[in-house]
């Protein structure tokens, strides 16, 4: 748990400096270090949501496949 609060908190740090460095400016690069995190948060959830299916759909495909070979 502690390396991934030390992530987290490196993460936003990068992701702060990177968006001053390209904005200049302080109120742009805080909104950005925050919402990046949250829309990644929600994309990910559905991300994982659908993971599972496009994987179930690889397998089935790879094993029809494999019949039509042999």
């Amino acid at each position: 748990m502690a390396k991934s609060a030390s992530f987290g908190v490196l993460h936003l740090g990068v992701a702060f400096g990177v968006s001053y460095a390209l904005t200049g400016d302080l109120a742009i690069a805080g909104a950005i270090t925050f919402v990046e995190p949250a829309v990644n948060t929600v994309v990910h959830y559905f991300h994982d949501k659908h993971w599972g299916r496009l994987s179930a759909w690889w397998a089935q495909r790879r094993q029809a496949l494999s019949m039509r070979a042999a």
